[in-house]
This record gives structure tokens, sequence and C-alpha cells, in this order.
């Protein structure tokens, strides 16, 4: 009896753990195919082995020298740090004002953040799109960089993990004279690391992938996202059919954010459960 139940245990666990391996394979198996055809040669595009027989760096070389994806990935570093960082200072002041201080309307100014969350990006592009004109803002970084300052994301993350912060450490401070934008920065922000990670990667990784609003905003090539840029290389022509060269320059486009999450991933995991402690 015993040994049939471990067997059953056996059974279920090797189920279990296939369908994990399956489901990681389902992900895996398209960036293993765009990183095994940016290093084959053109005879090998139509095949399905992984594994390139002549591995060639051609293509990256081809992507360097018909695109300026240096420029575009100095713009992507600069415009989507920018934007984290002000995310991170702008979203946290918010997020502990709505956690701990008391003022009329707390509830429902954070509901309201809470209801912009719901409406979909895409309804607020043409009014946006306007604004930008009327501040001549077109082809240029502020043109990406001012509209996503703010996130209320950032602010829903901050204002419940600063819900978990003891008060009686807030209380000390401001007995020794702390104002409100010390107790934030001095002592709660070292407290939040995690959840300051999580909020900078949600942000950094969105803005990173963002195509639709950079091609909107800017179209001179000076100005251009490095997504913007391969996506336009891909699909504008510009490749001119080179499969190799077109998987070359998304792989260029995706291995920084795999680096960034290998980096961060412990922080990440930690600052998502951190915030659904308090509601």
């Amino acid at each position: 009896m015993r040994r049939l139940e471990s067997w059953s245990l056996l059974a279920r666990q090797a189920l279990f753990y296939g369908l994990l391996l399956l489901g990681a394979l389902t992900f895996l198996l398209p960036f293993l195919y765009m990183v095994s055809t940016s290093l084959k040669s053109p005879p090998e595009f139509h095949t399905l082995n992984l594994v390139p027989r002549n591995p060639t760096l051609e293509h990256y070389q081809a992507v360097f020298t018909q695109i300026p994806i240096g420029r575009a990935l100095f713009n992507s570093l600069f415009i989507y740090g920018m934007q984290t960082a002000s995310i991170l200072i702008f979203s946290s002041i918010v997020g502990y004002a709505l956690s701990r201080l008391q003022f009329f309307g707390r509830e429902f100014i954070f509901n309201v953040i809470l209801l912009t969350m719901m409406i979909p990006g895409q309804l607020l592009l043409i009014p946006l799109y306007i604004l930008i004109v009327q501040f001549g803002w077109t082809d240029s970084y502020q043109g990406i960089i001012v509209p996503g300052m703010i996130s209320a994301f950032g602010i829903f993350m901050f204002r419940q993990h600063f819900k978990t912060v003891p008060q009686d450490l807030l209380d000390s401070a401001r007995v020794d004279g702390a104002s409100d934008l010390v107790i934030l920065f001095r002592i709660i922000w070292p407290l939040s690391v995690p959840v300051l990670i999580t909020v900078g990667l949600f942000s950094f990784m969105g803005g990173w992938n963002d195509f639709l609003w950079p091609a909107i905003v800017n179209r001179d090539l000076q100005y251009q996202t490095l997504t913007q840029m391969v996506t336009l290389y891909g699909i504008g022509g510009q490749a001119g059919g080179q499969l190799g060269a077109i998987m070359a320059s998304a792989m260029m486009a995706v291995l920084p954010m795999i680096i960034v999450y290998l980096v961060f991933q412990r922080y990440y995991l930690e600052g998502v459960a951190s915030t659904g402690v308090k509601g």
C-alpha cells in the first residue's frame, strides 16, 4: 500500500514538473529561435535546428552599419532612465501622502488614481499628442519623458508598502524635527528597496518595450528609441528582407531587459510580495 502511495506521489510530481517544463519551453522557444537565427548563415534560415552549423556575426555587423543603433540605445537608456527616476521620486511622494498624511478627500483621490489604471492608454493618445504638439515637444526627449513622469501603478505599490512601515518609527523621526520629505527619503526609502526596484523595473521595462507612443511623437532618427528603431528596421524595409539581421536587431533590443531582470529578480519578487500585506 505504501509502495502504491509512493508511486502515485512520484507520478503526480513527474506530471507537475513535466507541465512546468512544457510551459517553460513554450515561452523560451521563440527566444531561442531568435538567438539561433541571428547567428545562422542564410542557407540555414529555413531549418528548425536551434544550434547553427556555421555560426556567424555578420548579421550583427549589418545592423550596426545600416542603422544608428548605438544612438538608439543611448536614447532608450537616457529617456527611460530619466522617466524611471522621476516615477520613483514623484510616485513615492504621492504614495507617502496617501498612506501617512491625514487630509480631506484622501481616499477619494486614491480611488480616482486606481480608476485611471482601468482606462486603456490608447484612449489618451490623441489628447496627449495634441498637448505635445502645442508644447512643441514633437521630435524631442521631453515628448516621451514628461507624459510618463508619474505612474498610478507606482503610487499604488508605494502606498500599499508604506502602510507596513511602523508608525512609531515615523513619530520618533518627527520628534527629532524631521520633515515629511526627510522621513520619506532618509528613513522609508532605505526600508523599501525591494519595492523601489519593483516599481523601477516595471517602469523601465514598460517604457523600453513601448513602440506606439515613441512612433507617434518622434520621427527624427536622432531621438528614436531602440525599440522604435528596431521595429521600423524590421517592418519598414531597411533590413531588405534579411531575416538574420532582423533577428539580430531584435536580440539587441531584448538583451538589456533580460540582463536587468536577472540582476534584480530577487528584489522584484520581494517587492511584489510586500505590497499585499495591508489594504
